[in-house]
């Protein structure tokens, strides 16, 4: 009996892990071939995310009004999610691939002073500190270059979510063919 429900709670886990596995490899690959219109539909994807999040958190906050004092901060970060959403929308993609470009610009840059940041920690302590200097160096450099090069970092963050789809959709496959083994050994 119990090998039986766990056959079948296998089942259902299997097939969840190929849909969830094909999926992410055809996204990924799509994006390959479809390079211009994924920059398109990307920008549609923040301003509608940051549309959403702000009603959601909104929403939210007067939910929260009664028990937290400082409820109005949540609401107001809400107005402004939403806010943007509604403008990246109204001047769609430019503002919207204009917030990637520069979000992904200031991570690199706090990125990079964090790492120069821990490799001076590290040489005061006496540590190996080369590589963390390195690559905090490294990630001021891509910054300078991201805000330089807006095309170019558009390219490489849709690179990046292509290869992590593509990768991620492997993975949930191989489990998918491993989990399937499982169900095959107790059944």
């Amino acid at each position: 009996m119990a090998q039986t429900q766990l056959g079948k709670t296998i089942q259902g886990g299997w097939w969840a892990l190929v849909i969830r596995g094909l999926l992410a490899v055809s996204v990924g690959l799509l994006i390959l071939a479809r390079p211009m219109e994924s920059v398109a539909a990307f920008a549609l994807v923040i301003a509608l995310w940051a549309l959403m999040q702000g009603i959601v958190t909104m929403v939210h906050s007067f939910e929260l009004r009664r028990i937290a004092e400082h409820w109005w901060l949540m609401l107001l970060s809400g107005i402004i999610s939403a806010g943007f959403g509604i403008a990246a929308l109204y001047y769609y993609p430019g503002l919207s691939l204009a917030y990637a470009v520069v979000w992904t610009a200031w991570w690199l840059i706090l990125g990079g002073i964090a790492g120069i940041s821990i490799a001076t920690m590290e040489r005061r302590a006496g540590l190996s500190w080369g590589w963390t200097m390195t690559w905090g160096i490294f990630g001021i450099l891509a910054a300078v270059f991201a805000f330089a090069s807006p095309p170019v970092t558009l390219a490489a963050l849709l690179a990046l979510i292509s290869t992590f789809a593509i990768v991620t959709g492997v993975v949930l496959l191989a489990s998918a063919y491993r989990l399937r083994t499982i169900r095959d050994a107790i059944v």
